[in-house]
């Protein structure tokens, strides 16, 4: 009978071991996911980067914008070219999106996995939000100088189902990430590039490629010019604000 006991005990303790481990494991994640996020983008800041869409022929569309971020729930990113883009906008609040046109009445609803430029990066990928925000860590492990993230979605409105994002251990960015839908299929991937110093502590890759076996050959590049810490009022992430977005560079 004292056997069985001491089998007992030696079986709790070690449960108990076990689960403290876990918990510290995915504490851990958690921590990772949350440093990646802040070196990739502040909290509050203005951004212009150019998006270029590549076809396989070669030829090539761009576009400018100017995004504005406060928060993990509210983006707005404004087209400064082309000309037959000049003045549109987007805005993100939580998993909410719409795009303004100018002349054309109120701003109509988008959805994440739809594509206001056209190319492989649809609406998330533009408006991308923290991705600790979207993401829960399912998964850590350590890998000749990466940690690779097993990241789930928290519902199931996020653009993607699940990604496995490797993350460089020096500087806590993210090298590549693979975007998965439910089903388990690879819907694209993502490559972080060449990382730059943009000021004010701010060391984060200047560019982000990213190719899908859903369009063969088709590629899409966003390339970061400037990343400024700046604070911003609620007001301008609202509907009504968003004829008004150039008033702020």
């Amino acid at each position: 009978m004292l056997s069985k006991k001491l089998i007992f005990i030696k079986l709790m303790v070690a449960a108990a071991v076990l689960l403290q481990a876990f918990t510290v494991f995915a504490l851990d994640g958690n921590e990772i996911l949350t440093q990646v996020d802040r070196n990739l983008q502040p909290e509050s800041y203005e951004m212009y980067r150019k998006l270029i869409n590549i076809e396989p022929d070669g030829s090539k569309k761009e576009f400018v914008l100017y995004t504005v971020k406060k928060g993990q729930d509210k983006m707005v990113a404004l087209f400064l070219s082309p000309a037959s883009e000049k003045g549109r906008a987007t805005l993100r609040l939580g998993e909410n999106m719409w795009l303004y046109i100018p002349n054309v009445g109120k701003p109509i609803r988008i959805t994440s996995l739809q594509s206001v430029v056209g190319g492989v990066f649809n609406n998330s990928d533009i408006l991308r939000l923290d991705y600790s925000s979207e993401y829960s860590v399912a998964g850590v492990e350590e890998q000749d100088g990466t940690y690779v993230l097993d990241l789930k979605a928290k519902t199931g409105t996020v653009a993607y189902d699940r990604l496995k994002m490797k993350v460089d251990k020096k500087v806590m960015v993210p090298t590549i990430i693979e975007c998965y839908a439910a089903s388990g299929m690879l819907i694209k991937t993502l490559y972080y590039k060449d990382i730059k110093e943009f000021g004010d502590g701010i060391k984060r890759p200047s560019i982000l490629e990213t190719d899908s076996p859903l369009y063969k050959d088709y590629k899409s590049v966003m390339v970061y010019a400037k990343v400024n810490k700046k604070e911003l009022a609620d007001e301008v992430f609202t509907l009504n604000y968003l004829s008004k977005v150039d008033e702020l560079r």
